[in-house]
């Protein structure tokens, strides 16, 4: 197994056959000169000594220097190592409130936007801990499963929208049913829900199903955003909009933040309630919750990776370099035995 990981620089590699053609029209000049000097006899008596095989192995020292430093450039990785990562952290999922009143303009930009905001710098602001996303409306869907690429969740995140969703409301029992098959893992200690709505919850089994899920060990952190004032719903087409939901009398439906409903769930759970509609104050209280709390060893995985080989080629480059700076385009006593191009024969 292997593989190159910059194979952009074999082009260089073009650079050999120039240099092949440079050497031969610099040979055949030099022979064309020297027989407008001299004649061949008169030439060798002269020049002894001079060879045309060391010019060539000068040349192919060369070009195998340069073809293994190419390589080296390239850092073929081959075989492989094993390596042990051990994570420790908390398993952290977000519940967000994706429902059409979350569209409301109270708080700018939107409730929504708001909401993603603050669990955006929530994991940017995470360690090693696990996270996941879930939306809910009418019902709940898994955005995200429970991981540490935090990467990924936070651009899962930013697509979350009303549409994902098959119904409209705001159930909170839904999403806290749905979370209770996120905590994988059974020695974790610290499992974290935060929960972020505008608490416009019209279920009466919310607070029961929040609290069997504390008895699990799950501690429930509500985020509220929206005005207690409230706003009303935009509604938009292709971008723009083109007015406000209305109820069926014809009126502007007006929603607002229900705050009571968020405390009663937290209460319900050990938690906390936290008003999200400055950005800072839910992102540092859940950020010191989560650094403060135990860590528990949730993950030991062993991957292969491959291994760097470059500097196999580049050793071996520089040796070929070193070994044409010291060869000599004279001739030597072995060379004069080996006679490849048939010269001292021509001396005769």
């Amino acid at each position: 197994m292997y593989k190159l990981e910059e194979p952009i620089y074999f082009y260089l590699l073009a650079i050999i056959p120039v240099m092949i053609v440079v050497f031969l029209l610099v040979l055949w000049w030099k022979k064309r000169m020297q027989r407008k000097f001299s004649n061949p006899d008169l030439l060798k008596k002269l020049a002894p000594n001079s060879s045309t095989f060391k010019s060539i192995l000068k040349l192919i020292m060369l070009l195998l220097g340069i073809a293994f430093l190419v390589i080296s450039l390239v850092n073929p990785k081959m075989g492989s190592k094993l390596k042990t990562v051990k994570r420790e952290g908390v398993d952290v999922v977000f519940a967000l409130d994706v429902s059409r009143s979350m569209l409301a303009e109270d708080i700018a930009p939107t409730r929504l936007e708001k909401a993603k905001q603050i669990i955006a710098k929530i994991i940017d602001k995470l360690g090693s801990d696990r996270v996941g996303i879930i939306i809910y409306a009418g019902n709940s869907y898994p955005l995200l499963p429970i991981t540490t690429d935090h990467a990924a969740a936070n651009m899962f995140l930013q697509n979350a929208n009303p549409d994902m969703v098959s119904s409209q409301g705001t159930a909170i029992n839904e999403a806290l049913e749905l979370a209770k098959t996120y905590y994988n893992n059974d020695e974790q200690t610290n499992r974290f829900l935060v929960i972020i709505s505008d608490g416009e919850d019209h279920q009466e089994e919310t607070k029961q199903v929040a609290l069997n899920l504390a008895n699990d060990g799950v501690k429930i952190y509500t985020i509220g955003v929206g005005t207690e004032k409230g706003g009303p719903i935009p509604i938009r087409l292709n971008g723009a909009m083109i007015g406000y939901k209305k109820d069926n009398k014809g009126e502007t439906v007006i929603t607002k933040r229900m705050p009571d409903v968020l405390n009663g769930i937290a209460d319900a759970s050990d938690g906390e309630y936290i008003d999200g509609n400055v950005t800072e104050n839910p992102v540092k209280q859940i950020s010191d919750i989560i650094a403060n709390a135990q860590k528990s060893e949730f993950e030991t995985k062993q991957f292969s990776d491959y291994k760097d080989q470059f500097q196999w080629f580049l050793a071996i480059g520089i040796l070929f370099l070193l070994l044409d700076g010291f060869l000599l385009e004279k001739k030597t006593k072995w060379l004069k035995k080996v006679d490849l191009f048939n010269e001292e024969k021509t001396k005769k």
